[in-house]
């Protein structure tokens, strides 16, 4: 019996195709899928220090190496740094007020010279014979002067008994007056001839130091000469000009007017050498609209003559000193979204993240307003490794406290606010001719928590 077999209908054949391209779908999916898992793996593990809270620290994770130091109490200083010119005092071209030949040059060049001291000498003898001139007409017009007195007194008594006329004795009154006001006038010539010959002598108005002569002897100099004989640079003592930002001139003018002494401390260029200590004078009348400053002067006795007119120096000015507040190393101090923290290091070796307050900043070293008391302990270095809640292992060779009871040198500035800087001839601060003091800032480096 013959069997029938029906052909396949349409929907029963499976094209090759299409079984091909389900196949490639379902692969591709799966790749996705391990792709979305080792992203969201990546992230996690990648993921900032400092980041995950207690609950997110692996565990089984080794204990972090890190460094440690004490909070302790001690006093800090509040200074401001700026950019100063070394000013003199006084520096005085030395002109001559006669003309004349110069016949002696009395100074060395760069000859420290005291007031009075003879610097040049000009040929005196024109001068004393118009003093000796003076002299003589001086004696004529007195001796006329006696004559005309004798007659005006004889003529007196000849009116008295009207024996003269009046007219005469008028006339007589009149010429004693004349040769009085020419005697007055020839004592004014003697004066003047006086102090022209003493004007021969060029002595030192002040005390200083000679700069370079600028005639020689045997020229013939006049009042009208420009450059002078020489400039004379009063050393001792000498000022250094510097400006600050005016939003410290209220703390500054508080301190002055209490009567207190505010110390000024110079450095060299490089700010590395210190040069002199000296004491804020004054400040100026008014503020500087362009740079938003006011202009200092601090007075310095420079009795080693470290510091020399024009030149550029770093200056510190000691505003005030804090006693007995909480001081912090600045390397503990950490930014982050938080705001300001610390990583305070609990009894069980680990690590809590705990928000601080600052006050004044002096090199490696912060005042604490609030946050931290003396006696704790805070981490210093490996910060970049630690979450709150981590466990720590400290170095053996951990940093000490940073000796807080021991005012460091003053280069502080109060929190959150940037020391004024200047340009030097060279180019800005920092660089060629515009040296500045290396200053401790904060660590900016720290993981928020």
């Amino acid at each position: 019996m013959e069997q029938r077999v029906d052909p396949p209908k349409e929907k029963d054949i499976v094209n090759p195709t299409q079984r091909r391209s389900r196949g490639s779908g379902i692969v591709w999916l799966i790749v996705l899928a391990l792709l979305a898992v080792g992203a969201y793996w990546w992230t996690h593990r990648q993921q900032p220090a400092g980041q995950p809270g207690p609950a997110q620290v692996r565990r089984g994770a080794p204990p972090a190496s890190v460094g440690v130091a004490a909070i302790s109490t001690g006093s800090i200083d509040v200074a401001l740094d700026a950019l100063g010119t070394v000013t003199s005092l006084a520096t005085i071209t030395v002109r001559t007020q006669i003309s004349g030949q110069l016949v002696q040059v009395a100074f060395t060049e760069g000859q420290e010279v005291k007031k009075g001291d003879l610097l040049a000498q000009i040929d005196p003898r024109p001068y004393e014979a118009a003093l000796a001139q003076a002299k003589g007409q001086l004696t004529r017009d007195q001796a006329m002067l006696q004559g005309a007195q004798v007659d005006l007194k004889r003529y007196q008594q000849l009116a008295a008994q009207n024996a003269v006329q009046r007219q005469t004795l008028d006339t007589q009154v009149a010429l004693v007056a004349q040769y009085q006001g020419t005697v007055e006038a020839d004592q004014a010539s003697v004066k003047a001839a006086e102090v022209n010959l003493v004007f021969t002598r060029i002595v030192s108005p002040v005390d200083g130091r000679a700069g370079l002569r600028l005639i020689d002897q045997g020229n013939y100099v006049t009042p009208t000469d420009t450059n002078g004989i020489v400039v004379i640079t009063q050393l001792q003592p000498i000022s250094v000009l510097f400006t600050v930002p005016e939003d410290q001139l209220p703390a500054i003018r508080q301190r002055l007017a209490s009567g207190a002494t505010l110390p000024v401390t110079a450095f060299d260029r490089t700010g590395n050498s210190k040069l002199a200590d000296g004491k804020l004078s004054t400040f100026d009348s008014s503020i500087d609209t362009t740079t938003g400053t006011i202009k200092l002067r601090g007075m310095f006795d420079n009795a080693s003559h470290s510091l020399y007119p024009n030149q550029f120096v770093n200056v510190e000015l000691l505003v005030e000193r804090r006693d007995n507040v909480v001081i912090a190393p600045t390397p503990a101090i950490q930014r982050g979204s938080p705001g300001t923290f610390v990583y305070v290091v609990n009894a069980d070796s680990t690590v809590s993240v705990r928000k601080v307050t600052l006050g004044t900043t002096n090199g490696e070293r912060v005042e604490i307003r609030d946050g931290l008391k003396a006696g704790e302990t805070v981490v210093v270095d490996g910060i970049d490794r630690l979450r709150d809640g981590a466990h720590i292992n400290v170095h053996r060779d951990a940093p000490a406290a940073a000796a807080p009871t021991q005012p460091a040198t003053p280069n502080a500035a109060p929190s959150g606010q940037s020391n004024g800087q200047r340009n030097g001839p060279g180019g800005p601060a920092g660089g060629p001719g515009g040296g500045r003091r290396n200053q401790g800032g904060q660590n900016q480096g720290g993981q928020s928590p």
